[in-house]
């Protein structure tokens, strides 16, 4: 199945969630602002986008750059930041199969569900 992490008040999210609609693949959506993942989950998160977890932060938000840009921060300390802060999760991130995308671009989603 797959599962999306999803922000209803992201328009890159909606449109990534109405795409995987109408590909009549059965999915979960993961409402991730208020069922944050745990520090475990989204570890496992990482590995499956075979990211870095700064890699996975939307550095140009207001609580990122008012409260970390300046600081130096070890993985973890990241990967806290993003669950105290669920906004700061980069999104939609879709996960298939035991891997996972950003899916802010629609080709790719496509070639993942593929």
């Amino acid at each position: 199945m797959i599962q999306i992490y999803h922000n209803p008040r992201c328009g890159k999210s909606r449109n990534c969630l109405a795409f995987i609609d109408k590909s009549k693949q059965e999915y979960e959506i993961i409402p991730y602002l208020t069922e944050t993942p745990s520090f475990d989950e989204l570890k496992a998160l990482l590995q499956k986008l075979e990211l870095q977890p700064i890699e996975l932060v939307r550095t140009k938000e207001k609580v990122w750059i008012e409260n970390f840009k300046e600081k130096t921060m070890s993985e973890d300390e990241i990967i806290t930041a993003m669950i105290e802060n669920p906004i700061l999760i980069e999104r939609p991130i879709v996960v298939k199969d035991g891997k996972a995308i950003i899916g802010r671009d629609l080709d790719r989603v496509a070639s993942f569900l593929d």
